[in-house]
């Protein structure tokens, strides 16, 4: 009997100092900043992390928020968007963008017999359903220097416990503090 295939699922976000991945509206601006992007960082860089991943799941809103970027910025990388209703996928990304929908484990299964082995999750709702499904095997996650006071938090409520060991830590000189943990088995 053949054993089923094992899927890897990462997560790689930024986070304010108080936890969150985006303001109450769902804005990212805060990211953008031009001091961030000149800074030489430490630490897994996303192109590094990137390149191991061979499918993104992301969420509706994160895909709508995706949609506002000036470049679409997974080129040559699939990516899922799960959603329970309709959705316009643009002309240009049709053959890149997938619709899917289930239980976490469902589309881990789903994807794993389709032979992909890393899955990055992405958003914040996407992250919340694969922690409480206990199927993150590594959470990559960059606080940033600035504390927004509300928002849309990396975790939801309740998410089961799940020890975690560390990986890494690493601390730029832009002040973004890189933290990587693999969920102990």
């Amino acid at each position: 009997m053949m054993s089923a295939p094992t899927v890897k699922c990462s997560v790689y976000i930024a986070t304010s100092v108080d936890g969150f991945i985006a303001r109450p509206d769902g804005s990212i601006d805060w990211l953008q900043r031009p001091e961030y992007a000149l800074a030489e960082l430490q630490g897994l860089r996303y192109e590094d992390f990137i390149a191991t991943v061979d499918t993104i799941v992301m969420g509706r809103k994160t895909f709508e928020q995706v949609l506002t970027f000036d470049h679409w910025p997974y080129e040559g990388v699939p990516v899922i968007v799960l959603t329970g209703g309709q959705l316009a996928v643009p002309a240009q990304l049709e053959g890149k963008v997938r619709l899917m929908n289930g239980t976490p484990a469902e589309l881990v299964a789903r994807l794993g017999a389709e032979g992909k082995q890393h899955l990055y999750i992405d958003g914040g709702k996407t992250i919340q359903r694969f922690l409480e499904a206990g199927l993150i095997d590594e959470l990559t996650i960059t606080r940033v220097p600035i504390v927004l006071g509300a928002g849309i938090g990396l975790f939801g409520d309740p998410v089961p416990e799940q020890r975690l060991h560390l990986l890494g830590c690493s601390v730029s000189a832009n002040g973004f503090v890189q933290v990587r943990y693999a969920k102990v088995r």
